[in-house]
């Protein structure tokens, strides 16, 4: 493949993906690291990507990917990490449900084992999922909706999430930096996972590898907010000794 066509192809992986790593695009091209390094640095002198150490992401770190792509992107892989992780959540817990496609894997997989569940959550396409289950309880917060996602946002929703206090808060995210940041988007967005973080006796992240190391333009805190991880590769060294120097439980669930 020459080099032109190599570029084309990281572009629609980046595009598509938000984040990816050297290893992957040598794996995936049959090059050498040296090749792949040297492809990614014309492509960030070129502004089509920005580069990272460890791979490439997004040179837009203001915009997320539309909500029809996120929703089939790494479908089976969301699929396992929701899976595993509610093998963490017992019978009769209180939890709230972030928005993002990876808390709706989270959604679905709950209604395959768990019974008289109290779930608030600020996600109406989760809140679809969840009340086919008789036993569950749903409460839906007030607010915004937003047409592109069916996410739930504003002053409303932060009043409303704030007064509850559950047992597991369910943690969707777009990008987690190198230096622990958890970053997002949507500031509106944001404020509401802080609610929830800071109103969850637990807090549990679902995240896929395509997060690692990605950009975007909202902190909304650090993994130390975190009890739990929950993926599907081992992530980046400098991300994985943050995890095990906070004492952050990880489980990757290939």
């Amino acid at each position: 493949m020459k080099a032109s066509e190599r570029h084309g192809k990281i572009i629609e992986i980046v595009k598509a993906q938000g984040y990816v790593s050297t290893d992957d695009l040598v794996a995936m091209f049959e090059v050498s690291p040296q090749t792949i390094r040297r492809d990614l640095n014309e492509l960030a002198d070129a502004n089509k990507i920005r580069r990272n150490h460890g791979g490439a992401t997004l040179a837009n770190s203001a915009e997320n990917s539309p909500y029809s792509a996120r929703k089939i992107m790494n479908q089976h892989e969301k699929n396992r990490i929701a899976q595993a992780l509610v093998k963490h959540i017992p019978d009769g817990a209180t939890l709230f449900i972030d928005i993002g496609t990876t808390p709706e894997a989270v959604a679905r997989a709950l209604l395959e084992h768990h019974q008289q569940l109290r779930i608030v959550t600020n996600n109406i396409n989760a809140a679809i999922i969840l009340m086919n289950k008789p036993d569950f309880k749903v409460i839906l917060a007030g607010g915004e909706v937003r047409n592109r996602d069916g996410g739930v946002t504003g002053e409303a929703t932060l009043d409303f999430i704030s007064q509850f206090r559950l047992d597991f808060g369910i943690l969707g995210i777009s990008g987690i930096d190198f230096d622990g940041s958890l970053l997002d988007f949507d500031y509106h967005e944001v404020r509401v996972k802080r609610a929830i973080i800071e109103n969850s006796r637990a807090v549990f992240l679902a995240v896929d590898h395509s997060k690692f190391g990605r950009n975007a333009m909202v902190n909304l805190g650090t993994i130390k907010d975190v009890d739990l991880i929950v993926t599907d590769q081992t992530p980046p060294k400098e991300i994985d000794d943050l995890i095990k120097a906070s004492g952050i439980q990880l489980q990757i669930q290939q």
